[in-house]
């Protein structure tokens, strides 16, 4: 629906005067961001055969090769990621609606988990696309030859956190919003609501034009831990800075237990202005490497699939064809944990990540 331009205006002005400068995307995930793209696709394929557009060719993934580290991602061949389509699914009409979302022709009033986010009677009834900035990750359908496949088997929570590594040096935090159904011709992935896609790419993007590079890295987080949950998030947030401000403390901590970590700041700086209000915001965190052992040679990290233990990076050694042994996704090296009990097979809760004894 495209909204009257005396509607328009002071939202377009709005957002024109939104000055965000991006997360610095941390050392960590830099480097997870390069090798993954440098080995061109992925090993641990937790299921293939999808597309980026609804034209061949069907080579992107599902990826498990870091899920030892607690995370799904996606990925196709030759060292290309995935594209951003643009969602505006969801809460319709809303004040933060500024009319971008009226090219589209394919938009629906409901999300894949909105009765959870109505349950948090935080006032809002689910997601707005403008509002929250979700990643539309996972398949479901019916349709003869689509490919399903449901991100819960491999641990991934319903309005878990996804990290979304744009492609263009920022970084920005999300959470899984809706499933990608059989609604077109092919099963697809790389898709993400307009409010995450304007964060990423401006207000360039709109219901029917979005980021058509294969350069975008969506790093879904495995387990419970992984979901801010009723008090964690800002669901009544007003605009997608907001929201994605308080995802930040969450945030932070999960990609701190890729790759070991590092040691790195993290500066959000937004500018809004309305007609009425103009505020300013500096944020400046820290997150400290853990103690657990990093891993250094990707795709053979706790979690992998292996042979044998040269297979594996470093001590891990090849245990039911996994490396480091580990039998329960999302608790293996590195992973969050409050006690032992947390951390997979012999590994131990130390600073709060699972590492070796």
């Amino acid at each position: 629906m495209h909204l009257p331009f005396t509607t328009t205006l002071p939202l377009i002005l709005s957002l024109l005067t939104q000055e965000i400068q991006a997360r610095d995307v941390p050392a960590n995930i830099q480097t997870l961001y390069n090798n993954i793209k440098k080995a061109g696709s992925c090993t641990k394929v937790l299921k293939s055969g999808f597309y980026a557009k609804d034209d061949p060719p069907n080579t992107f993934s599902y990826c498990g090769d870091h899920i030892g580290e607690g995370v799904v991602y996606l990925q196709g061949t030759g060292g290309a990621l995935a594209d951003m389509d643009i969602d505006c699914d969801g809460l319709q009409n809303s004040p933060a609606s500024d009319g971008r979302c009226g090219s589209s022709t394919d938009t629906q009033s409901h999300t894949s988990f909105e009765d959870t986010v109505k349950s948090y009677n935080k006032g809002v009834d689910g997601l707005d696309a403008y509002i929250h900035p979700y990643v539309v990750f996972g398949n479901v359908g019916s349709n003869p030859g689509f490919v399903n496949y449901d991100p819960r088997k491999d641990g991934v929570h319903e309005l878990g956190l996804i990290a979304v590594v744009c492609g263009n040096g920022k970084m920005f935090y999300g959470i899984w919003g809706d499933e990608n159904g059989d609604d077109g011709p092919r099963a697809v992935i790389g898709e993400a609501s307009i409010g995450m896609a304007t964060l990423c790419f401006g207000t360039v993007v709109n219901g029917n034009n979005g980021h058509d590079e294969t350069d975008v890295l969506y790093l879904a987080f495995t387990g419970a831990d992984a979901v801010p949950g009723k008090d964690g998030a800002k669901w009544n947030a007003k605009n997608a800075v907001e929201f994605e401000e308080s995802l930040k403390g969450l945030g932070d901590k999960l990609v701190a237990r890729i790759g070991g970590g590092s040691t790195t700041t993290t500066t959000l700086k937004t500018t809004t202005t309305t007609k009425s209000t103009t505020s300013t915001t500096t944020t400046t965190t820290t997150s400290t490497a853990p103690i657990c052992t990093s891993c250094s040679w990707t795709g053979h990290c706790a979690g992998a699939t292996c042979s044998s233990a040269d297979d594996c990076d470093g001590d891990l050694v090849c245990t039911g064809g996994t490396c480091g042994g580990c039998t329960w996704v999302g608790h293996c090296l590195c992973a969050t944990c409050s006690t032992g009990d947390d951390c997979a097979d012999d590994l131990v809760c130390k600073s709060g990540k699972c590492a070796n004894p």
